[in-house]
């Protein structure tokens, strides 16, 4: 009978209508299952930082489709596609662009490096060097570039995919955690189980040769997203849910296992991914089940483990488990 009264409570008519929003991140997800196997939390994290307007970093060892994925997620999003391969000689220039001297004017031009696109998709973001990774701060956080003196804004969506081997670390330099806190998640992909693994290959087989971006059809236009991203902003968060996130995240900054803890930013971007986990289940209203589904992906790379705890093999996802279950959840 308990169980009846939550489901009634549940399914009351929407206050802002969020069914075509549903609809839409459904048929996305059903677009996308098309090639890509067992990534189905990877897809919906990826589709819930799009509507909280924010940047993912993916983490996982190579051959586990991160690349595809995020070529055909944006191909599902009827947007410019740009992809950035850093290696160790990447110049900030590379990047944002350059000012060319136009021989028939005498005076110099802008020209758009490839960060000037809707979806950019950079491939081992680690591997090169800080000045070059520091000229994504401004795009990040702000979305625009200046270049000698003048600032360039950019379009919406403007969305960064960047991916990261966790293995390999000859080459590579660490990202610093400003830049890390300018993801709003770090997603983390595990090789696929082995039922998951044959659908690949048969998949892959049967396709005969045929790229996977030839069977993915464009799902979503930049007006509609716009209106979806507004949408899911309205989502009602009560008080008492607020005080969750901020209780979750004050336990953070003085638990023992934990160097450091997290920043306001990282509440911030609980409040906005659980909206959008809200929104793509066709809820107006937060729950404290939308906040433990946005806990790991946002804190995980903001949080730094004392290196005790590290050396004993403890991962910070195990610290936020800790942490969830010596929180009362709000009723």
């Amino acid at each position: 009978m308990e169980n009846e009264g939550i489901n009634e409570e549940l399914n009351f008519d929407s206050r802002i209508p969020l069914e075509e929003l549903k609809n839409a991140i459904d048929n996305i997800k059903s677009e996308l299952q098309k090639v890509i196997i067992g990534q189905d939390s990877f897809v919906e994290l990826l589709i819930v930082a799009l509507l909280a307007d924010g940047h993912v970093l993916i983490e996982g060892v190579p051959g586990i489709a991160k690349t595809v994925t995020a070529k055909l997620f944006a191909k599902v999003l009827k947007t410019d596609f740009s992809r950035i391969q850093f290696t160790p000689d990447l110049m900030p220039s590379d990047v944002l662009g350059t000012s060319v001297l136009n021989m028939k004017t005498s005076e110099f031009e802008f020209q758009e490096g490839p960060i000037f696109s809707n979806i950019v998709l950079i491939d081992e973001i680690n591997r090169a060097p800080a000045k070059t990774q520091a000229a994504l701060f401004e795009t990040m956080e702000e979305r625009q570039a200046t270049i000698d003196g003048k600032t360039y804004k950019f379009d919406n969506p403007f969305m960064v995919l960047a991916t990261q081997n966790p293995i390999e670390q000859e080459g590579t330099y660490a990202l610093p955690e400003a830049q890390l806190d300018r993801f709003i998640f770090k997603i983390k992909v595990d090789y696929p189980s082995l039922e998951e693994e044959i659908k690949i290959i048969a998949s892959h087989h049967n396709r005969k040769g045929e790229k996977p971006q030839s069977l993915i059809n464009a799902i979503l236009d930049t007006t509609s997203l716009e209106d979806y991203k507004s949408k899911t902003q309205a989502v009602v968060v009560e008080e008492k849910i607020i005080k969750y996130i901020a209780e979750i995240v004050s336990k953070t900054r003085n638990h023992p296992h934990l160097y450091l803890g997290g920043s306001p930013r990282a509440s911030i971007a609980i409040l906005n991914t659980s909206k959008a986990f809200a929104a793509i289940s066709g809820r107006d209203f937060v729950t404290p089940e939308d906040i433990k589904k946005a806990l790991k992906p946002v804190l995980n790379h903001r949080i730094i483990l004392t290196p005790e705890r590290e050396m004993e093999g403890m991962t910070t996802e195990n610290v936020i488990e800790m942490i969830v279950q010596s929180v009362e959840v709000p009723r």
